[in-house]
């Protein structure tokens, strides 16, 4: 009668995790102390992903409020170096192109804007002046802070509406105070909010047309014309602009989208995403350095008791996995901890950027998948190395 093969036992998942996490509550400063270079670098990738997803959900959301159909035509030079002069009738010409909704103008005005007589001349605040047409602020999607806009009934007085740093930097706070625009003193009926799309007359003192060509010798002429057309239609448009708006001398009329400097800047946003994800996967490296240093001093601290778990049947493969486990588990608890603060990290920063707050899912599964690839490639040699200990010498280790 012939024995029968003895097989060792087969350890269950369960089995497998529970002997997995023992070595990891025997030494709780040490993993604490591991798994906080892995939660570095995944909260930080966690982070840069989310604040980067946040910025740019904020940016497309400005975008579709200001509208990317707002085409610009400023006055250039010409082969002299002289400024070229628009039409007096440039608004006009514009309008008449088929899908144009809306134009309008502004024109520079040469006044040197103080805040009141006492200020010399020469030291001017930094603002500059420009003529406006009423149905400027509705072109542009601008809103008035404070006071009114120009109308019909105060574009031929000598008042000004402000932008938001010419106002600060005139050190008017409220409407109907006055300045000084060269020798005359004009009235500030209105402040405007920032103009996103246009941020150039944020630091400009705006009054009528009528009012700048009786009061300023201002000649009629528009420097920059605005125009918002059918979505659809904004590059016809603007591959006919510069013709309409100077038949006569077309290229000395330059033309842009303004909306195209926000999109640059996402574009600018996703590259500096790109580099930051960089920093965090090096930090990640460095985490995963250090799970493979505890691991290699685990088996190293450990070999008594691998050598007692051979004697007693566990096979290599059970004393593999039993290392790989703990690797597992021990970069498991740095990223779990890690996607937490990120998430946290980049809810907090958009609650303070008064941004909407979002955490691509991806990023988090992402995350979690990196880091249990770290933890198997930082705990694979330390366990190959535990599963080859010699049972005898294991346990003569002192």
């Amino acid at each position: 009668m012939t024995s029968a093969r003895l097989r060792p036992a087969r350890l269950s998942p369960a089995d497998i995790l529970r002997t997995g996490g023992v070595g990891l509550r025997a030494r709780r400063a040490r993993v604490v102390l591991s798994a906080l270079g892995i939660a570095i670098g995944i909260a930080t990738m966690v982070a840069v992903v989310g604040l980067s997803t946040s910025s740019r959900a904020d940016l497309l959301s400005r975008l579709d409020r200001l509208g990317t159909n707002l085409l610009t035509a400023e006055a250039g030079k010409d082969p002299l170096g002289q400024e070229v002069k628009l039409p007096k009738n440039a608004v006009a010409m514009v309008e008449r192109i088929g899908p144009v909704e809306h134009a309008t103008a502004t024109g520079n005005v040469d006044a040197r804007i103080r805040r009141s007589d006492a200020v010399p001349e020469e030291r001017s605040a930094g603002v500059t002046a420009q003529a406006a047409r009423p149905d400027l602020l509705a072109a542009l999607g601008g809103t008035v802070g404070k006071g009114v806009w120009l109308n019909t009934a105060n574009e031929h007085l000598p008042v000004t509406v402000l932008g938001a740093i010419a106002a600060e930097r005139l050190g008017i706070s409220e409407p109907g105070e006055k300045i000084m625009m060269n020798s005359e003193y004009v009235v500030v009926v209105g402040i405007l909010e920032p103009i996103e799309l246009v941020p150039a007359l944020d630091r400009v003192a705006l009054v009528g047309f009528p009012a700048a060509e009786h009061h300023f010798a201002f000649d009629g002429h528009p420097t920059t014309l605005f125009e918002r057309s059918t979505d659809s239609s904004v590059d016809d448009v603007r591959s006919v602009l510069a013709r309409t708006v100077n038949p006569g001398n077309p290229s000395g009329v330059k033309v842009s989208r303004p909306s195209d400097a926000l999109a640059a800047k996402a574009a600018t946003d996703q590259g500096l995403t790109t580099l930051m994800l960089g920093l965090g996967a090096v930090a990640l490296l460095v985490g995963g350095v250090g799970v493979a240093n505890t691991m290699v001093i685990s088996v190293l601290e450990r070999r008594q008791e691998i050598g007692l778990r051979r004697a007693l049947g566990a096979t290599r493969n059970a004393i593999r996995l039993q290392f790989l486990t703990e690797s597992l588990l021990l970069s498991a608890l740095g990223g779990l901890a890690g996607s937490a603060l990120g998430s946290a990290a980049t809810y907090a920063f958009a609650l303070a950027q008064r941004w909407t707050a979002v955490v691509p899912p991806w990023s988090l599964v992402g995350s979690l998948v990196i880091t249990l690839l770290v933890g198997a490639l930082a705990g694979l040699y330390p366990a190959v190395r535990a599963s080859r200990l010699d049972p005898t010498r294991a346990l003569n280790a002192t």
